[in-house]
């Protein structure tokens, strides 16, 4: 009990050196789901590595109000071992995976509360949407590149839309007497940075509708988005130095006043290593249910009648995000909106930014044709929904009619892709043809 206990004081933190470990807005959401543990019973433990072990339970399993959804997990994989109905496997695995993610987020923090702040912020920064990484990786090796374009282009719609939109809905019929205000700055920078991933999107679809050979654009397009999802990779690792160094005072408002909301410690409450054996043993079980949700998709849309468009944009966002989304909420009920827009907006901005690209070259090493044309329809609602959260934003202050008229938007896109019914989302033939032959003429 010794040894944990000095390395828990070793990584003991400061509310006020927070943002130096890389506390971002999406730490600051999920600790609003976490429940303080009472360990006077474990405490009374006498034998030491009994005492560790039962402490790391309590903190790890049950130190989240998402804990009772734990069960889905081991209920998934006794589904998939016993030849359980397959969508039945993509339901309880897309639900397991909620807790799993709020917890690779926790993990990831009580580690970083062990390393130099640069370190810290470069995990918190960029582990944030671990789920949806493993999950397009498993999408990519059984070669279902629609799937990892739609359910990223959902992460993204859904974070600028639903989160944002219930966000200051919320906040707004709450708050009716006081006026809602946020800080513009962070909200520019990230908006600034959603415009440049809708600019190495729509260029590669252009270019493939004006082409003259279909054989020739098509690899054209894909040396294309390859150059320009390598550009995006550096504006993003330009934003962390802009967010983690540089300018990150833009990202420090969000943080003011905000003790007795969160669930926070100012040490670890786990070891370092105890936090890396967790940490390890998170990931494998996302990735094993990972596994599962993808090779279980087409199924699900076969029984429930649903497209697979569909339950990769509007589904399956729900999965990874959940624990963020239920924080977001909740600070935009205590008029925080900094770290409201910090969640949404800034999240959105990681997967246009870091995951989409990434997902690109990955693709490319695995010598799989992945390229950045989500096709027309897919490609106007990532434009309308940007500029819609723009026109939003602009003033620096919020109501409820805003969040509202998201949401709605939210709805709009929604419907579309219900009553799609082609097997990846894509337009007909016949919109590609007119295209093609308004850009030749």
């Amino acid at each position: 009990m010794a040894s944990m206990d000095n390395s828990i004081i070793k990584g003991s933190l400061s509310k006020e050196n927070r943002h130096a470990a890389g506390w971002t807005a999406h730490n600051m959401s999920s600790s609003s789901l976490r429940k303080k543990s009472d360990l006077t019973l474990v405490t009374k433990v006498r034998n030491r590595y009994l005492r560790m072990l039962l402490t790391n339970l309590q903190e790890v399993l049950l130190g989240t109000k998402l804990f009772v959804l734990f069960p889905a997990v081991a209920l998934a994989i006794a589904a998939k071992c016993f030849n359980f109905g397959r969508p039945w496997v993509f339901a309880l695995s897309a639900l397991g995976l909620t807790p799993l993610a709020e917890r690779i987020s926790f993990l990831t923090e009580q580690i970083s509360y062990f390393t130099s702040p640069t370190v810290g912020g470069l995990l918190n920064a960029t582990c944030g949407n671990a789920t949806e990484l493993i999950i397009v990786i498993f999408a990519l090796i059984e070669h279902k590149v629609d799937i990892v374009k739609y359910s990223l282009l959902g992460s993204i719609l859904s974070e600028l839309l639903l989160v944002l939109g219930c966000s200051l809905l919320c906040g707004g019929l709450v708050n009716l007497t006081n006026e809602q205000n946020f800080d513009k700055k962070q909200a520019n920078v990230n908006l600034l940075l959603l415009l440049l991933a809708l600019f190495c999107h729509t260029l590669p679809m252009m270019f493939r509708y004006a082409g003259e050979s279909s054989g020739v654009t098509t690899e054209a397009t894909l040396q294309l988005s390859r150059v320009n999802s390598i550009i995006m990779l550096i504006a993003y690792s330009a934003y962390l130095i802009f967010q983690l160094w540089t300018h990150k005072q833009f990202f420090e408002a969000q943080e003011e006043e905000d003790d007795d909301d969160l669930v926070s410690e100012e040490s670890a409450v786990i070891g370092f290593w105890s936090g890396l054996v967790w940490l390890a043993g998170m990931t494998a079980l996302t990735a094993l249910l990972s596994e599962y949700l993808v090779g279980t998709i087409e199924d699900a849309s076969e029984s429930w009648g649903l497209s697979v468009s569909f339950i990769s944009i509007i589904l399956l966002p729900f999965v990874g995000n959940a624990a963020e989304h239920a924080g977001a909420i909740v600070f935009a009920f205590k008029n925080k909106l900094d770290i409201c827009l910090g969640v949404a907006v800034g999240s959105a901005t990681q997967i246009s930014m870091f995951v989409v690209p990434l997902s690109v070259v990955l693709a490319w090493i695995m010598g799989i044709k992945m390229d950045l044309d989500l096709h027309l329809l897919e490609t106007v609602s990532f434009a309308l929904s940007i500029f819609v959260t723009a026109f939003t934003l602009q003033d620096g202050s919020s109501h409820y009619m805003k969040g509202l008229v998201l949401v709605l938007c939210y709805v709009v896109i929604g419907a579309f892709f219900f009553v799609s019914r082609s097997p990846n989302g894509a337009v007909n033939l016949d919109i590609r043809s007119s295209m093609a032959e308004i850009f030749r003429v």
